[in-house]
């Protein structure tokens, strides 16, 4: 019995060897059969029956990569127009909440601050800071100095005139008289009804009433203006019975640039006056209309000359080469 087992033992040991090997070498005709071919000269995808070097697959790719970078351009240039869209409809909304918001609330001196946008009193208030409101600026030299401007309720003074005429300005015109009037009613204004923060006290009059300042109690005011910041007025008031003055300062800032309009003005119709005066010196007026015809009409053709003749002295000459130019 045990010699006959050992003899079964190695025959299964043997049959399993042999399946053994039998499995690798179908594995290795398997892995002959899917091995790529490394022949040199082996034919790569493509064209059946063709073959392609490496200069074909370069120029596949450099083919490739043109035509994705075209894309990509094509791709930023439209995601850059959407932009400048999308910032433009963004801007022409902030304008119409803006107006709506003034429109509604109204920005002036007797409204309620709080009212107004915050990016627009914020800019306000930076045209303050940046004036010569409270503190000075250094120039480079005394031509750089903004002059100050005097008046009273019935005069206006302008220093920049010198001294070689009355500075006096005779008449006011109608706008600076309307503003300067306007800005001292603000000054009462700040004056009769003080904020918590103003630097002044409360005074009574002879009877213990509230006192009150009116127009006739103006007494002088200087103003200048930034051409780029805003106007700086300085106002002093006096009552008769008291000795000390009032003194108010209120500054106008200037608001951001606003665009009106934008237009493309086409000129190819438009017609181009000259007005030449002339008295003698019809030698000079003949090189002239020489280089008038070459230039004038010859190219531009919408060219209207008008001829203003002095003397009667050469005048039939320049008749007679108006006339030969005509012709």
């Amino acid at each position: 019995m045990p010699r006959r087992g050992l003899i079964l033992q190695t025959r299964t040991h043997w049959l399993l060897l042999g399946l053994a090997l039998l499995c690798s070498l179908i594995l290795f005709l398997y892995l002959l059969e899917c091995a790529p071919q490394t022949d040199g000269n082996a034919s790569l995808p493509g064209i059946v029956g063709e073959n392609y070097g490496k200069e074909y697959y370069q120029a596949l790719l450099q083919e490739q990569e043109e035509h994705y970078q075209t894309r990509a351009t094509s791709l930023k240039r439209q995601i850059a127009q959407l932009k400048q869209e999308l910032q433009e409809m963004s801007e022409k909304m902030r304008s119409l909440q803006e107006r709506k918001n003034v429109g509604a609330n109204g920005i002036g001196y007797q409204g309620n601050k709080e009212q107004a946008p915050s990016d627009l009193l914020e800019f306000l208030h930076s045209q303050i800071d940046k004036a010569e409101v409270s503190i000075g600026a250094k120039l480079p030299s005394e031509y750089g100095v903004i002059p100050f401007e005097s008046f009273t309720l019935m005069k206006v003074f302008q220093l920049e005139m010198g001294l070689t005429r009355h500075p006096e300005e005779k008449p006011v015109r109608k706008d600076k008289r309307d503003e300067l009037i306007e800005v001292i009613e603000a000054g009462l204004e700040v004056i009769n009804n003080p904020d918590e923060d103003d630097e002044q006290e409360d005074e009574d009059g002879p009877l213990g009433e509230k006192l009150v300042f009116n127009e006739n109690d103006f007494i002088e005011g200087y103003y200048r203006t930034e051409r780029d910041k805003g106007t700086l007025y300085e106002l002093f008031f006096k009552k008769a019975d008291l000795t000390e003055y009032r003194h108010v300062t209120l500054f106008r800032p200037f608001g951001p640039l606003m665009k009106v309009k934008s237009e493309m003005i086409d000129i190819t119709r438009s017609i181009i006056n000259i007005i030449v005066p002339l008295a003698e010196r019809t030698e000079a007026f003949a090189q002239f209309m020489q280089n008038f015809r070459d230039v004038c009409i010859h190219q531009d053709k919408r060219i209207h000359l008008t001829v203003v003749y002095f003397g009667k002295e050469g005048l039939s000459k320049v008749k007679s080469i108006l006339e030969s130019v005509t012709r």
